[in-house]
């Protein structure tokens, strides 16, 4: 998930690189990026004893819980109306719609091929903000583009294992779809609601679109074994909860773009845990499909040359 805006999107480039990254914020980047990364193995290592539905209820559910009782502690403000109305379509597209289709996608494809797919959204995000926000189509991004869709084709053509079907590919494509219209929301939203607020009311929300899988919750939780159950609560505190609020600390307090860039580490850390945990790895064509797309991504975030102030200077590597 992208992160809420704040000051860091306003420093201006000298600024941010002068500025060395501190070891508690480097150890809170990397405990996001791990956190995010187990949630991938987390939902494909219960997936045979609790059904995406309710896997999506549970840990909402959960994670509303954590967020709503710290916004207490907290006491945020409430945001206006027009804000409210972007916040609960914001949850509706990332806390329920997303999360449901991340679960879904991983009945039928490797947790790192998924992983891999997911995060062609930030390409999704540029391209829908150029012409949703006038922003523009720079060259990069175009080019990023182009080097992250030749990598979902080859994961199309010959990324699917043994133990896969070609349908989580969609799903995972679709996932990433979701993904990137609920930052577009949340980024029109923040401008003028506080983090938290729209962090924990979007996470309300999203439990209660998910609420008609109610019956069902019950029914599997009650018979799931204690692992698989631990493992929705997991998912609610860790990566939904304290992911989030680890994230708007490391933004605050280091570059928006190096922390951004950082996300791109979280396919590498899912496939790593799931050769360790799951015993799964994605095929070849799927590893060079899905180092093409995080390829795309970098690439898309490549910055014009700044113009040369003299003809003795230095090339901008």
């Amino acid at each position: 998930m992208q992160p809420p805006e704040s000051a860091a999107l306003r420093q201006t480039p000298a600024a941010t690189h002068r500025e060395p990254i501190r070891w508690n914020v480097l150890v809170a980047m990397v405990v996001v990026l791990v956190l995010w990364a187990s949630a991938f193995i987390a939902i494909r290592a219960v997936g045979e004893s609790i059904s995406p539905g309710p896997l999506a209820l549970g840990r909402q559910s959960v994670g509303a819980v954590v967020l709503v009782a710290i916004a207490v502690w907290r006491r945020p403000p409430m945001p206006r109306p027009r804000a409210l109305a972007l916040i609960a379509a914001y949850g509706v597209l990332w806390f329920a719609g997303y999360t449901l289709v991340l679960n879904i996608a991983e009945r039928h494809l490797d947790a790192g091929t998924v992983a891999m797919l997911v995060n062609i959204a930030p390409l999704l995000v540029a391209l829908a903000a150029g012409v949703l926000l006038k922003e523009g189509f720079p060259r990069p991004l175009m080019v990023g583009i182009g080097i992250a869709f030749v990598g979902v084709v080859i994961i199309a053509t010959g990324g699917v294992g043994a133990d896969s079907e070609p349908i989580g590919i969609v799903l995972g494509v679709l996932a990433a779809v979701l993904y990137a219209s609920g930052v577009l929301v949340q980024k029109v939203a923040l401008r003028s609601a506080d983090a938290l607020s729209a962090t924990w009311i979007g996470c309300v929300v999203g439990a209660l679109v998910l609420v008609p899988f109610l019956p069902q919750t019950v029914v599997e939780l009650s018979e799931a074994p204690t692992p698989a159950v631990l493992a929705v609560v997991y998912l609610g505190v860790g990566p939904t909860a304290i992911a989030f609020l680890l994230w708007a600390y490391v933004l605050k307090r280091s570059s928006a773009g190096a922390t951004a860039s950082a996300t791109l580490a979280v396919p590498a850390i899912v496939v790593l845990l799931s050769w360790l945990l799951l015993g799964e790895l994605p095929t070849v064509f799927g590893m060079v499909g899905g180092a093409l797309c995080l390829a795309g991504v970098a690439w898309s975030r490549r910055r014009p040359r700044e113009p040369l102030e003299s003809a003795s200077s230095p090339a901008t590597v």
